[in-house]
């Protein structure tokens, strides 16, 4: 159930995060000398924080290389649906069928964008993983807050980096003011995000540990 949402909630926030999307236009903010207009971000914004959470929980209950293989699991499915979309693009619209051009503009796979997608994905991933798996091996069953957030904070800012970098050109976001922007608020929110949904997190851990065979043997071997 964890492998399936974690994977449900990639595919659907590729889909929305093709949308620009802009908050308080009419805000002007000077930092450090770029001019920032508005909150810039992409559909995704809403959703695409819990697989950061989801990923935390699977890291933390079965591991590293658990977490793993989710990841390729969840990159193999994200680039066939990204094929799948493409190909669908390409077939002859059946006549009379009026929205051809909405649906390719919509389901159409942008390069830039697609890319962009996988490897903020695989690299945020791999590191948010990493990171929790190590901490737990310094600290043990303790301080599991120190983990959810230290691992979120450095997966999602490698994600943010790597994602924004390459997709901010597809989006529109053209100046470094709206770089600065998109990068700094997607940052921000998505480790906002973690911690209003830590409690969830403590929560859907310790249930799994207690229900998780596989996690009281080892917690006997050890």
């Amino acid at each position: 159930m964890l492998v399936g949402l974690f994977v449900g909630v990639m595919i659907i926030s590729n889909i929305t995060g093709t949308k620009a999307v802009l908050f308080a236009p009419s805000l002007h903010v000077e930092i450090l000398g770029l001019q920032i207009d508005g909150i810039a971000t992409d559909g995704a914004f809403y959703l695409f924080p819990l697989a950061y959470v989801l990923g935390d929980v699977i890291s933390e209950v079965y591991g590293f290389r658990a977490m793993r293989r989710v990841i390729l699991t969840g990159f193999a499915i994200l680039a066939l649906a990204a094929l799948c979309f493409w190909v669908t693009t390409l077939l002859p619209p059946a006549p009379g069928w009026p929205n051809d051009e909405a649906f390719k503009t919509v389901a159409g796979v942008v390069p830039r964008f697609l890319i962009a997608g996988l490897a903020g994905y695989l690299v945020g991933e791999f590191m948010n993983s990493w990171v929790l798996v190590r901490m737990k091996s310094w600290t043990g069953e303790k301080h599991l807050w120190s983990r959810l957030l230290g691992s979120t904070v450095v997966g999602e800012f490698f994600d943010t980096l790597v994602f924004c970098s390459i997709a901010a050109p597809a989006l529109g976001f053209t100046t470094p003011g709206q770089f600065l922007n998109y990068l700094i608020l997607g940052f921000v929110w998505k480790t906002l995000v973690e911690i209003l949904i830590m409690p969830l997190s403590y929560a859907l851990c310790g249930f799994l540990k207690r229900r998780e065979p596989t996690y009281q043997q080892a917690l006997q071997a050890a």
